[in-house]
């Protein structure tokens, strides 16, 4: 019962270190695709029982072999409570009612915030190193990470002018982690320049005037959607055809994990192509 008191006590707290005098939690379910990856990369053998569903999704999960190892979740509260955690890892956008209620259950919750920057990206390492009492581990992860990103982001004297657009019209600004791969690429963000320092839609007008070199989309989805539809609007098939164009793969650009630095590197190459090698 003092182990549980415990590390409720430290997720309350929202990032605050596990006491150091506890024992590891021994049985970790995570129901977050972020957090699976995490706890994933980290966990010692055998410390992870159970990640969600999603990250078997090879569209969204960097980790998706991975993830065919472990028993698989949907992140109910009923079925969390059988698999008789020790921690539950989720995310700061997990449904409010399971987090309440393995709460109420003496479950105890270690929830994560969304990666906006690079440091969000270390500061998510260490903090699971901390709650899985993987600290080593963790700091490892993170010099390699630091080190790769030094080798990835060297300074560039001429930055194309791009623009992620995604479905529904959505882009992203310099102030989200998409954003920030997108600078370290060695790009100008050209949603910065209309006042988009966020996330948020991008009319089709806006995007014509901005008028960037490049055009970063996320691959479409099988099937039909009509979120994507827009994506072979007129003006964006245009764009594509004009000038530079390229794709994102979900899986290295949603999460804060070091798989940022593989989505870096891939737009480092297409920055590559528009300068002609050029710094």
């Amino acid at each position: 019962m003092r182990r549980v008191f415990a590390y409720l006590v430290a997720a309350l707290l929202f990032g605050g270190a596990v006491n150091a005098g506890e024992a590891a939690p021994g049985r970790v379910v995570s129901i977050n695709l972020c957090t699976d990856q995490l706890a994933m990369l980290l966990a010692e053998e055998g410390q992870l029982l159970s990640v969600s569903h999603i990250a078997q999704d090879r569209r969204v999960s960097a980790m998706a072999q991975e993830a065919d190892r472990y028993v698989i979740n949907y992140g109910l509260a009923e079925e969390i409570y059988l698999l008789q955690p020790d921690l539950v890892l989720a995310g700061a956008f997990t449904p409010r009612a399971t987090v309440e209620m393995l709460r109420r259950l003496s479950i105890p919750v270690a929830e994560f915030a969304p990666s906006n920057t690079m440091e969000d990206v270390r500061a998510r390492i260490t903090r699971m190193g901390e709650v899985l009492h993987r600290q080593g581990a963790a700091r490892q992860v993170v010099r390699d990470f630091d080190a790769r990103l030094a080798r990835l982001t060297t300074e560039v004297e001429r930055r194309p002018r791009a623009i992620l657009y995604h479905a529904n019209g959505y882009t992203s600004g310099d102030s989200t982690l998409a954003g920030q791969i997108l600078l370290a690429a060695g790009f100008a963000n050209s949603a910065e320049e209309t006042g988009y320092a966020a996330g948020r839609k991008l009319p089709l007008e806006v995007l014509a005037v901005t008028d960037p070199e490049i055009v970063i989309t996320a691959e479409s989805y099988p099937g039909a959607s009509r979120s994507e539809a827009i994506l072979d609007h007129p003006v964006v098939r245009a764009m594509r055809e004009g000038r530079g164009t390229a794709a994102m793969t979900d899986q290295d650009w949603v999460c804060g994990t070091p798989y940022v630095l593989r989505a870096i590197d891939a737009l480092a190459a297409e920055r590559d192509k528009l300068t002609g090698g050029a710094q």
